[in-house]
C-alpha cells in the first residue's frame, strides 16, 4: 500500500534547514486539518490553494510531490 503525501512530507521535517521543503514539511506538521491520509495530487494541491499560508509558493508542493512520487518508484 502506497503511504500518503503527509507521511513522507513528514520525512523531509528538520528544524534547522532553510530549504523550501523542509519548511514546508515543518509547516505542515503544525496544519491539524492537512490532508494527512491522501496521496491524491489534486485532493492536496486543492487543500494548499485554499488553506495553505504558510507555503509562499505552490512551486514549492510540486518540488515535494515530484520527490514523492520518486520515493515510491
Amino acid at each position: 500500500m502506497r503511504r500518503s503525501f503527509y507521511q513522507f512530507l513528514m520525512t523531509q521535517r528538520n528544524l534547522s534547514s532553510y530549504d523550501p521543503v523542509a519548511t514546508f514539511a515543518n509547516n505542515a506538521f503544525l496544519d491539524q486539518a492537512f490532508p494527512k491520509q491522501s496521496d491524491d495530487f489534486d485532493d492536496v494541491s486543492r487543500y494548499l490553494e485554499m488553506n495553505g499560508n504558510y507555503l509562499p509558493s505552490m512551486d514549492i508542493f510540486d518540488e515535494a510531490w515530484h520527490l514523492y512520487i520518486e520515493s515510491e518508484q
